[in-house]
């Protein structure tokens, strides 16, 4: 609890210099630290016209893909403090402070958190020509050919990784995870036949269903997604207890002054409220979700602990 408010206390404290300026008055850039075509590029490119609607600034994407999110992420911590740089991040986020001994930032001192954007369970799909119909028939199939078959994501320690991890871990299978530097690489190899599956971003994955070159059996979430009512959990079809969502926020650099962090919140909590928007991301699995960003640093803390515990227990080594 003393962390939490201590970062609370520490994202809240303004620069004078920058407070004194016209806010926005250049364009502003949002960091995508993953490659075009995923899921956290969907979303940018969602929010960010009408954010530039909102804000009467050009809103830019900016794609700075590399190391499992890190190099995009370091580059927003270094931008200056004025809400000129801002950073849509996944909650895989929170697992790299654990998966890697080293990071150039800091995942929750060197950050300054604006709103969460979206929720939705990962989906596990499979390319069509897989003898399976649900996720029992994955069990099975995964028990007869220890080893063989293959699961995709966007990189280790991402949230489709762990996610096939914890699927291992809690039905005694043994799958093999192939890292790819982002889910459009990934899921063009699955409908190709190269790989097995995935434990997917709806926003990556429900497209290539739709069109039948990819199968969804179920998704990650403790619940059924209201944006995919049709799809049962893993846990309610054969793995009780499996849960594994993922999230998507806003940040920026530490320190950024709280008029401008204010402002940024409601104007992208304005954006997700629209009726287009919403739409457009039910379509694709996903459910915009918003809040202060007092309560999203409170859910970054506790993801990083309780992601680390995972990350433990899997034994989840970086390459």
């Amino acid at each position: 609890m003393v962390r939490v408010f201590a970062f609370i206390l520490l994202t809240a404290i303004a620069t004078p210099a920058f407070a004194q300026q016209p806010y926005p008055s250049k364009p502003v850039r949002i960091v995508s630290p993953f490659p075009p075509g995923g899921g956290n590029d969907a979303l940018c490119r969602a929010v960010a016209p009408k954010l530039s609607e909102n804000l009467k600034q050009q809103v830019i994407v900016e794609n700075r893909a590399g190391a499992n999110g890190i190099v995009g992420t370091e580059v927003a911590a270094r931008s200056a403090p004025d809400g000129y740089t801002i950073l849509l991040i996944p909650s895989g986020h929170a697992v790299n402070a654990s998966l890697y001994k080293k990071l150039p930032f800091d995942s929750i001192r060197d950050f300054t958190p604006i709103t969460l954007a979206a929720s939705s369970p990962l989906v596990l799909a499979v390319h069509p020509s897989l003898p399976v119909k649900n996720v029992k028939d994955v069990i099975a199939l995964a028990k007869s050919r220890p080893g063989q078959l293959t699961y995709v994501s966007s990189g280790i320690g991402s949230s489709g990784h762990l996610a096939g991890a914890l699927f291992d871990t809690l039905t005694g299978t043994k799958m093999v995870h192939i890292p790819y530097k982002g889910m459009a690489l990934a899921i063009t190899d699955l409908m190709g036949g190269q790989v097995t599956m995935t434990f997917g971003t709806s926003l990556s994955v429900i497209p290539q269903v739709r069109s039948g070159r990819l199968r969804a059996l179920a998704t990650t979430g403790a619940t059924r997604s209201p944006a995919l009512p049709d799809l049962p959990t893993i846990a309610e079809t054969g793995v009780p207890g499996y849960e594994a969502s993922l999230w998507y926020g806003f940040v920026g650099p530490a320190k950024i002054p709280p008029e401008i962090v204010n402002r940024l919140n409601s104007a992208i909590i304005a954006v997700l409220q629209m009726t287009e928007i919403r739409e457009r991301l039910a379509s694709q699995g996903v459910d915009p979700i918003y809040n202060t960003p007092e309560e999203f640093a409170k859910l970054l803390v506790n993801d990083l602990d309780r992601w680390a515990k995972v990350v433990k227990r899997a034994g989840v080594q970086p390459e």
